[in-house]
C-alpha cells in the first residue's frame, strides 16, 4: 500500500496558520509516503512568500512533489512575468523532490499556468509540447503502477463550457486516459472533488484538492488522502473542522 497526502493552495501571504499546523502535525504522525501539492504556493509570488512555503515544505520531512500555480507567476513585475516567470517557483523546486516514482504509484507533472494568454491569466491552458511530455513520462510507468496527473487547472472546470474552461483540457483526457493515467490531481477551485469522467481512451478520474488558506469558498480547509493499493486508487478528503 502506497499513501500520498495531496494538498493544494497554500497560498502564503494569506495561509491559514491553524490549518497549516495540522497539516504538518498530520504528516509528521501518519508519515505519509510522500506529498504531492498542486500549486498556488503563494498569495503574489513574492519571495518572502516563496521563502515561508519552501521551508515549511521541506519541513514536512517526506519526499514532496510540487506543481505551479497561477499565484505563482508574478502578477505586478511584467518584466519578471514574461522572461523568468517560474524564476522563484524553480529555486523552491530545486529543493524539493519533482519526479516522483514510488511503490505502485507514478506520478507525472502536467504545467497548466501561463504567462499570458488572450483572457483572465488565471485560466488554465495544456499546450501540446506539455502534453507531449506528459506522455513520454507516461511510457516510462512501471508496469502495474497507477499514474497519477499533477497539474494546478482542473482539465474540465465546474462547468463544461465557458471562459474558465482550461484551454486543450477537455481534449487532453481521453489521450492521457489511453495512455494509461488513472486521474488528474489538481487544485485552484479550493473545494475537493472527486469525479470520473468517461472518454473514448476509458475512464479517467477527476481529483481536486481543497486549500489550506484563508481563502476557502464552500468547504472548510482540507486535503485528500489517496490510497493505492493492489492497483486501485482510494481517495478519502480530510477536512480541519
Amino acid at each position: 500500500m502506497t499513501r500520498l497526502f495531496h494538498v493544494s493552495d497554500l497560498h502564503f501571504g494569506r495561509a491559514d496558520e491553524a490549518a497549516l499546523d495540522w497539516f504538518a502535525g498530520l504528516v509528521r504522525a501518519e508519515k505519509p509516503d510522500a506529498v504531492v501539492c498542486t500549486g498556488d504556493l503563494t498569495m503574489r509570488a513574492r519571495s518572502a512568500e516563496y521563502a515561508a512555503a519552501s521551508a515549511w515544505l521541506k519541513a514536512l520531512d517526506v519526499p514532496v512533489t510540487i506543481e505551479p500555480g497561477n499565484h505563482d507567476l508574478p502578477m505586478y513585475n511584467l518584466l519578471a512575468r514574461f522572461t523568468r516567470p517560474y524564476g522563484r517557483f524553480e529555486r523552491v523546486e530545486k529543493a524539493i523532490e519533482r519526479e516522483m516514482d514510488l511503490p505502485g504509484v507514478w506520478v507525472v507533472p502536467l504545467k497548466t499556468t501561463r504567462r499570458f494568454q488572450w483572457r483572465n491569466w488565471k485560466h488554465g491552458a495544456v499546450s501540446r509540447s506539455q502534453l507531449d511530455g506528459a506522455l513520454a513520462r507516461l511510457k516510462a510507468k512501471p508496469a502495474g503502477h497507477v499514474a497519477l496527473i499533477a497539474c494546478h487547472h482542473p482539465l474540465v472546470a465546474r462547468k463544461a463550457s465557458g471562459s474558465d474552461q482550461t484551454a486543450g483540457g477537455i481534449a487532453a483526457l481521453p489521450v492521457l486516459a489511453a495512455a494509461g493515467a488513472t486521474a488528474v490531481l489538481s487544485g485552484h477551485t479550493h473545494d475537493p472533488f472527486d469525479l470520473p469522467w468517461e472518454t473514448p481512451g476509458g475512464t479517467i478520474r477527476l481529483v481536486g484538492a481543497g486549500t489550506l488558506s484563508e481563502r476557502v469558498r464552500a468547504s472548510p480547509p482540507s486535503f485528500n488522502e489517496l490510497i493505492v493499493e493492489d492497483g486501485a486508487l482510494s481517495v478519502r478528503v480530510r477536512t480541519l473542522e
